[in-house]
């Protein structure tokens, strides 16, 4: 294996293509690819070395972490772990650290080990998003990363399916604050409905914030446009919580959400025909689809709420249940009109409007949307729901 910890090399992929010189190239067997088909390529295009395969990735991670300086910190939940984790960069930033993030959802056994690969030797913070879609993930990405801290941000319902229940879910993601040093520290928010249960798994002292507590409103009116709803205050409050505790004032957490932004899909407001178009179809679980659907019932619009959700997956025998919660919620909130897209949210949710498909949606919304209306779009990423907003 090539010596990450002493030998010179430029960050990690598993992208041929996007080989530099000096960089390492990750051979892994997938699916449909085989990448070390490719090794010859990524070394004509000046690869200092191959990682062979996904156990040769993590120990190479593994040795490289060690050799970091940087402190590390975890980020988890069934719902804003990408919120939290951009927040908590960008707050460390406002603090005049270096800082090395997850990119997108580079989340998982290949994600994780490559970010990791990828922070430079002088930066000072890694913070490492985890995901988790079956038991014993976490567990595998902490033995890598060895996080310094941990952030939690909700305890919902997604993946389920593979989880049976919330606590099922609370113990995995609660892998995160077992895995932690008595020297660091664990932050949650007291929304959290595992809440109790988390804090009785940390090694570490917890740091509880919550949103109705002194510092909210001030991150509630700085998020306003940008990221609004209670669940993002959350967010927020758990993001400064983790970098007050690497010493950056609450004034510098706050005064750099003004050029704050998360990647695409994830809440993004488009205008267009004086229709606002609230893109949050990066993904979806039942926690994460009520939350946003309470966020944008509280948007003030001068014309009517339109809610366009798609199906959500990895729920299980518990598909029918929970997308019926979601119809619940739906009716109680000040929604004019729901359009439902995919065969669980047309038969559990049972919209205004039903639609097979994203390109069905388009057309139903082209035909109902008049200006001054807002349309939310919500749905599992593989709904391919963004291809209803308007061209």
């Amino acid at each position: 294996m090539f010596d990450v910890a002493n030998a010179p090399f430029n960050g990690a992929t598993l992208d041929s293509r996007q080989v530099k010189p000096g960089m390492l190239f990750v051979a892994v067997k997938g699916e449909r690819v085989d990448g070390h088909d490719f090794i010859p390529h990524a070394l004509a295009a000046g690869a200092v070395g191959v990682i062979d395969g996904r156990d040769e990735l993590a120990a190479a991670a593994r040795a490289y972490r060690s050799a970091l300086s940087a402190k590390v910190v975890g980020v988890t939940g069934s719902a804003g772990k990408t919120t939290t984790k951009e927040l908590i960069a960008a707050f460390l930033r406002a603090g005049g650290f270096k800082v090395h993030a997850t990119a997108g959802n580079y989340n998982n056994d290949l994600g994780l080990p490559l970010t990791i690969l990828n922070c430079p030797r002088d930066a000072d913070f890694l913070i490492l998003e985890m995901g988790t879609n079956h038991p014993g993930e976490i567990a595998y990405l902490v033995d890598i990363a060895r996080p310094d801290a941990g952030a939690i941000s909700s305890i919902g319902t997604a993946h389920i399916e593979f989880f049976k229940s919330q606590d099922g879910i609370a113990d995995e993601k609660g892998t995160l604050f077992r895995s932690l040093p008595p020297t660091g520290f664990a932050v949650l928010s007291k929304d959290n409905d595992r809440y109790a249960r988390l804090c009785s798994m940390s090694s570490a002292p917890v740091v509880a914030v919550s949103p109705d507590g002194p510092d909210a409103a001030a991150f509630a009116s700085a998020l306003a446009i940008r990221l609004p709803g209670r669940h993002n205050v959350a967010n927020a409050l758990i993001a400064a919580a983790c970098a007050r505790r690497f010493g950056v004032s609450l004034e510098k957490c706050i005064a750099s959400l003004s050029g704050f932004s998360l990647p695409g899909g994830r809440w993004r407001v488009v205008e267009k025909g004086g229709v606002t178009y609230i893109d949050d179809t990066y993904n979806a679980n039942p926690t994460a689809m009520i939350a946003a659907l309470e966020t944008f019932a509280s948007l003030p619009v001068s014309g009517r709420r339109i809610a366009v959700l798609g199906d959500m997956f990895e729920l299980g025998d518990r598909s029918a249940e929970l997308h019926a919660a979601v119809a619940r919620r739906a009716r109680e909130l000040p929604i004019d009109e729901v359009v439902t897209v995919g065969a669980e949210a047309n038969a559990h949710i049972a919209g205004d409007f039903m639609c097979s498909s994203a390109e069905d949606a388009r057309a139903a919304i082209a035909n109902l949307v008049r200006p001054g209306d807002a349309v939310l779009l919500k749905a599992s990423h593989s709904m391919h729901l963004a291809d209803a907003l308007p061209e």
